[in-house]
């Protein structure tokens, strides 16, 4: 094991990985103390929420610390995956502004004391299954969930106060992108927090969970918002994220038609300020849509200042 060091606010602070999945591997022989690897630009700041701390991890490109306009803010979920997937993509096919325009990149990580499965399925979903009796065919592994409307009250009371206060952001152009049940929690703001951001990415979101109770409520939320709400949807999921042939289909599971029905509902709703877009890639499946689709995602939502260079 070998640690990726992001110098923040906790002197000494390290978040640790297997380089076979980010960067190299060093075999033991070949060194005593494994290297660490630096990312430069990047803080930690830990904020405390119902007795843990959380991790919240920024990258701010050079653009952004000189220029004198405030940048575009981009909170990603499920940082230990996403982050350094969406910081390598914004640098590299971004072209330091000229293909994706640079904005600072925010991760909300899960605290060191939990698993990853723990935490996302607490905090990310808006119902707790488990203080029901268990339906036929519900398999829920984790102990706690349905704590989104707690934590949708720190992402807007404790997350994006900070990162407003701490970095040049431009609070009229706040993104949030999330994955799974991070794209689920990410409908769960856009149907009760619509103007927390002005673009939702919400990739292959879990819109099954709890018997698809989100779905059926979304009608009635959407009715009783305001109609000055204003927020910009998009909404990705793969062609095999549905049931199919072919190993990589879903057996049962319809993410593809899931995703579709939250988007007709958003425009039957008729909410003038709600803009709602759903796209099904080609070729993806759960695991593999994600690079894809934030790529797709931030050329559409910020487009560079050109012109294009795809080198």
């Amino acid at each position: 094991m070998s640690s990726y060091k992001l110098p923040g606010t906790q002197l000494g602070q390290t978040l640790r990985y297997s380089l076979l999945a980010l960067v190299f591997c060093v075999t033991a022989e070949a060194a005593e103390t494994p290297p660490s690897v630096s990312l430069a630009g990047t803080a930690v700041h830990e904020l405390q929420f119902q007795g843990r701390s959380y991790p919240l991890w920024v990258d701010v490109p050079p653009s952004c610390q000189q220029r004198k306009s405030a940048c575009p803010l981009l909170l990603v979920t499920d940082a230990p995956y996403a982050f350094p997937l969406i910081r390598s993509i914004r640098n590299r096919v971004g072209q330091q502004g000229r293909n994706i325009e640079d904005f600072v990149l925010a991760g909300l990580a899960y605290p060191a004391t939990e698993t990853p499965v723990a935490s996302r399925s607490r905090d990310y979903t808006p119902t707790n299954v488990k203080a029901r009796p268990a339906l036929p065919g519900e398999d829920y592994g984790a102990t706690v969930y349905g704590n989104a409307p707690a934590f949708a009250g720190f992402v807007a009371k404790q997350v994006l106060p900070l990162l407003q206060q701490q970095y040049r952001i431009n609070p009229q152009r706040q993104i949030y992108l999330g994955h799974s049940y991070g794209g689920l929690f990410g409908a769960y703001l856009v149907l009760h927090q619509p103007t927390l951001f002005s673009h939702y990415v919400l990739s292959s979101p879990s819109l099954w969970f709890d018997k698809k109770q989100l779905l059926q409520a979304a009608p009635t939320l959407l009715a009783a918002m305001p109609k000055t709400a204003m927020a910009n949807i998009r909404l990705y999921s793969g062609s095999f994220e549905q049931p199919g042939p072919t190993a990589r289909h879903y057996a049962e599971t319809d993410l593809v038609g899931d995703m579709q029905q939250f988007a007709l509902l958003v425009r039957q709703a008729k909410q003038p300020g709600l803009k709602v877009q759903a796209k099904v890639l080609a070729d993806e499946d759960h695991l593999t849509v994600f690079p894809s689709m934030v790529t797709r995602a931030m050329l559409e939502i910020l487009p560079g200042a050109g012109p294009y260079t795809g080198g």
